[in-house]
């Protein structure tokens, strides 16, 4: 796959975008497939890596490594590692990301209404 330049057209509209429109600033942050699935699964407490394997069977385990470091950066989920051995790493919300559990209910909502609607 070839790369794309960093001064390109394509991502200085990108930025443009992401400052101007709230939602593009959003999906930049939480966008894709498994993300909001992981944040949801957060949502509901701290998690370590195996329990978070365990509730998304779908997700592999590179991506699920990938998405957890983006969602790192992006301060929405906190890494915590205890000094043992063997290590003991805990994944939880961050307080930004705490702020997205009514976004992520309210889209749950929306799916098993619709899923209802359609069977």
């Amino acid at each position: 796959m070839t790369a794309i330049k960093e001064n390109s057209t394509r991502n200085f509209n990108k930025q443009i975008s992401a400052v101007s429109c709230p939602v593009t600033y959003v999906m930049n942050k939480i966008g894709g497939h498994w993300k909001p699935i992981i944040l949801y699964h957060l949502s509901i407490g701290p998690k370590r890596y195996s329990e978070l394997k365990r509730a998304i069977p779908e997700i592999t385990e590179k991506m699920l490594i990938q998405h957890l470091k983006q969602l790192q950066e992006d301060d929405l989920v906190l890494r915590t590692a205890e000094p043992v051995v063997p290590p003991f790493v805990t994944y939880s919300l961050t307080l930004a990301g705490a702020k997205l559990q009514p976004v992520l209910n309210a889209m749950a909502i929306w799916g098993l209404d619709d899923m209802r609607q359609r069977t």
